[in-house]
C-alpha cells in the first residue's frame, strides 16, 4: 500500500477501484491525525469531509474545475488531493503552507479563504464571468451549514438563481460551525434530514423496475416526471427548490459511491443546483465526534490519548472576561450577552449556564448581533457583544449606523485582537483600534491584565455610550495587589515607570514588551519613562504631555496596524504642540502578516521589547 505522499494526486483518484478509495479515507485520517497531532489545527471538521473531498476531486477535473471553499478552514484534505502532503510538516508555520486555500500556493486554491458565508457570492461571480467569456468548466461552492445562518450567504442565493449561471452548491451539513448552529435554517435542515425516507424510497423504486426490464424502465422515467407531486405530497419543499435551486440530497457524506453518484447527475445538469451533504464533524474518531467543538481548531497533542501537549496554567483574557460578565450580571439585571457562533471561543459558556435568558448566540451574524444588540439598548438593556476582532470588521456598517449614530450603550468586547498566529492573514485581528477609533460616540479602551478588564467593564456601566474592549488570544497577565500600583479606570492613562529623556506610552498586550524595552535601556544605562495608555479614545492628553514633559523621544508600542492606530493618535496630538520631541511608531506594517508564531513574529517585524530597546539605543 503506498504512503500518502506517494500517490500522483489528483490524477491517481480517477483510475482507483471504490474499494482502494475507501482505504484511501482511511489513510487520510491516520495522516491528518499525525501531522495535525505535531503543529495543531483544523482536526474534526477535517476529519468529516475526507470521503467528500475524494468523491468531488474524483468527478471534477481540478484545477480547470474550480473548487471553491467557504472559511476554507476544511481544505486540509483538499490539499493532500493536490499533491501538497508531503508539506504538511509545516502546516500554519511561517514559510509554510496555510491552514486555509491561498492562491499564491497552489493552482488548485481559487481564492484566499478563510471568513465564513461569502464563497457563494464569488462562486457565482466566477460562473457569470466563465459564460460570458464562453468558457467550459464546472464551478463548485463547498459551504457548509454553519455559513448559512451569514446574511451574505442568502443574498447570493437569493441572486444565484435568477443569474442562471450554474453554481454546484454543496452543503455540507455537519450541524456545527464551531459551536453548535442556530436558528431557522438549522432547524429546515433538520426536518429535510429526517426525511431521507424519499431517497430511500425512490431508491428501492428503481431497483424493483429496471428488475423488469425496458418496460420497468419506462414506468421509472414516467414517475421521475411526476416526482416532485409525489415528494410534496409526503415531503416539506425545501427553500433551496422554493429559490429556484435544482436539490439532491440528503446524500450521506461519507459514502463515496453515493456522493460520486449525485456529483456526477450534477454535472450533466445545465442550472444551479444544490448538493444537500450529510457529514460527522470528527467522523473515524470517537473522542472527537463526541467533542468535536474542543477539537474544531486545537494545538499540538499527544496522538495517544488527544490531550494537548501544552497546557497552560493561566487564565485566558475570554475566560476572565466570561466568569466576570456572568459576575456582573448576577448584579444587573439589564446586562446581556451576545455573540455570533462563538460562545465557547469568547468565554461566554457560564453566561449561558447561569442566565440562559439573557445570553444570545445569533449564529454567524455579526452584523444582526450588532443591531440586535442596538435594539437591546434602546430598550434599556446593557448588551456586551462578545467577538473575534477579525470578525467584527463584517459588522462596520451597523456598528458606525445603529450603535454609535444612536451613541447607544453597546460594550464591544473585542477578543483575539491583534495577532493570532498561526491562523494567519484573514484571523489576525491587527485594525480594530484604526476602524474604531474614527467612529464618533465610540470609547475605545485596551487593558493590559486582568484587573484592568474587569474594571473596564464596569466602567462601560457609567459611560452610558458606545464602548470596545480589545484585547489578544491567549493567557491573561495577573494584577500582583503585592507588587503592582494601581490606578483605577476612569479615563487616565497609568505612569509605571517615570525619569530620563525617552518615554515609552504603550496600549494592551504592548505595554509588556513596552516594560522590557524599558528594563533593557536602563540596563545599559538610558533611563526612560513607560506609560500604560488603557485608552485609545479619547486619549488621556493631559496625562501624556505631562509624561513627555521634558522628554526628547517618544516611542509608541502596539499590536495594532501603524496606519490609523494608537501610535497615529500620538502623532496627531503633539503635532500641534511646540517643541514636541521626536516620535517613533512600533506596531504592525501597511500588510497582511502572514501565519507563524506569535512570537517568531513579533521579532521579525520589531514590536518586541528586545527590538524596540535595540532601535531605541540606535537614536539614542
Amino acid at each position: 500500500m503506498k504512503e500518502i505522499t506517494e500517490y500522483r494526486f489528483p490524477e491517481d483518484l480517477h483510475t482507483m477501484k471504490e474499494s482502494e478509495l475507501t482505504v484511501l479515507a482511511e489513510q487520510i485520517r491516520e495522516f491528518l491525525l499525525r501531522r495535525v497531532s505535531r503543529t495543531g489545527g483544523h482536526l474534526a471538521s477535517n476529519l468529516g469531509v475526507v470521503e467528500l473531498s475524494i468523491a468531488l476531486h474524483r468527478v471534477f477535473d481540478s484545477p480547470k474545475d474550480r473548487i471553491l471553499w467557504d472559511v476554507g478552514h476544511q481544505s486540509y484534505v483538499h490539499k493532500i488531493l493536490t499533491g501538497r502532503a508531503d508539506e504538511f510538516d509545516k502546516l500554519r508555520q511561517y514559510n509554510g503552507i496555510s491552514g486555509f486555500p491561498k492562491r499564491g500556493e497552489s493552482e488548485h486554491d481559487v481564492y484566499d479563504s478563510g471568513h465564513s458565508s461569502d464563497s457563494l457570492s464569488v462562486a457565482m461571480g466566477i460562473a457569470k464571468a466563465r459564460d460570458l467569456n464562453n468558457e467550459s468548466f464546472e464551478v463548485i461552492d463547498v459551504i457548509g451549514d454553519g455559513a448559512m445562518t451569514g446574511g451574505v450567504a442568502y443574498e447570493a442565493l437569493n441572486n444565484g438563481a435568477s443569474m442562471k449561471a450554474k453554481v454546484i452548491i454543496v452543503l455540507n451539513d455537519n450541524q456545527m460551525s464551531i459551536s453548535p448552529n442556530v436558528g431557522g435554517m438549522t432547524q429546515h435542515l433538520g426536518r429535510i434530514r429526517v426525511s431521507t425516507g424519499y431517497i430511500e424510497m425512490k431508491k428501492k423504486i428503481q431497483e424493483s423496475l429496471r428488475g423488469k426490464g425496458a418496460f420497468g424502465e419506462g414506468i421509472f422515467k414516467s414517475l421521475e416526471k411526476a416526482r416532485d407531486a409525489l415528494k410534496y405530497t409526503i415531503f416539506e419543499k425545501c427553500i433551496f427548490e422554493n429559490l429556484g435551486y435544482k436539490y439532491y440530497g440528503p446524500v450521506d457524506g461519507h459514502n463515496i459511491s453515493e456522493l460520486t453518484e449525485f456529483f456526477e447527475a450534477a454535472k450533466s445538469l445545465d442550472e444551479p443546483v444544490v448538493i444537500h451533504v450529510v457529514t460527522k464533524k470528527g467522523k473515524g474518531i470517537k473522542k472527537i465526534e463526541d467533542n468535536s467543538d474542543i477539537y474544531h481548531g486545537i494545538g499540538p497533542f499527544n496522538i495517544e490519548n488527544l490531550r494537548p501537549l501544552k497546557k497552560s496554567e493561566g487564565i485566558s483574557w475570554s475566560a476572565v472576561f466570561g466568569n466576570y460578565l456572568t459576575e456582573m450580571s448576577g448584579r444587573d439585571c439589564r446586562i446581556a450577552a451576545v455573540t455570533a457562533a462563538m460562545l465557547s471561543g469568547t468565554g461566554l459558556d457560564s453566561m449561558k449556564e447561569k442566565y440562559p435568558e439573557r445570553t444570545f448566540d445569533v449564529g454567524i451574524a455579526e452584523q444582526h448581533a450588532t443591531g440586535f444588540a442596538a435594539g437591546l439598548a434602546l430598550q434599556g438593556m446593557r448588551p456586551f457583544v462578545a467577538v473575534y476582532s477579525t470578525f467584527l470588521q463584517r459588522a462596520y456598517d451597523e456598528i458606525v449606523m445603529d450603535v454609535c449614530l444612536q451613541n447607544l450603550p453597546v460594550v464591544f468586547c473585542v477578543d483575539r485582537a491583534g495577532n493570532v498566529g498561526s491562523d494567519g492573514e484573514t484571523h489576525n485581528g491587527q485594525f480594530d483600534l484604526s476602524y474604531l477609533s474614527h467612529m464618533p460616540n465610540m470609547t475605545v479602551m485596551a487593558p493590559s491584565n486582568d484587573r484592568e478588564l474587569m474594571d473596564m467593564m464596569e466602567y462601560t456601566l457609567e459611560l452610558n455610550g458606545p464602548c470596545a474592549i480589545r484585547y489578544p488570544r491567549g493567557e491573561c497577565p495577573m494584577w500582583d495587589a503585592g507588587k503592582d500600583e494601581y490606578l483605577p479606570i476612569d479615563g487616565r492613562c497609568s505612569v509605571i515607570r517615570e525619569g530620563g529623556k525617552v518615554l515609552l506610552a504603550a496600549v494592551g498586550k504592548a505595554v509588556h514588551e513596552a516594560v522590557k524595552a524599558g528594563n533593557i535601556l536602563t540596563e545599559n544605562g538610558i533611563d526612560c519613562s513607560v506609560v500604560n495608555a488603557r485608552f485609545v479614545k479619547p486619549l488621556d492628553e493631559a496625562g501624556i504631555i505631562r509624561a513627555a514633559e521634558g522628554k526628547v523621544l517618544i516611542v509608541t508600542m502596539e499590536d495594532n496596524v501603524l496606519c490609523g492606530g494608537f501610535g497615529s493618535m500620538i502623532n496627531s496630538l503633539f503635532a500641534g504642540l511646540k517643541n514636541s520631541p521626536e516620535i517613533i511608531n512600533i506596531g504592525w506594517p501597511d500588510e497582511f502578516i502572514p501565519a507563524g508564531n506569535t512570537e517568531e513574529l513579533m521579532r521579525k517585524y520589531g514590536l518586541d521589547g528586545e527590538s524596540a530597546a535595540e532601535r531605541i539605543m540606535e537614536i539614542i
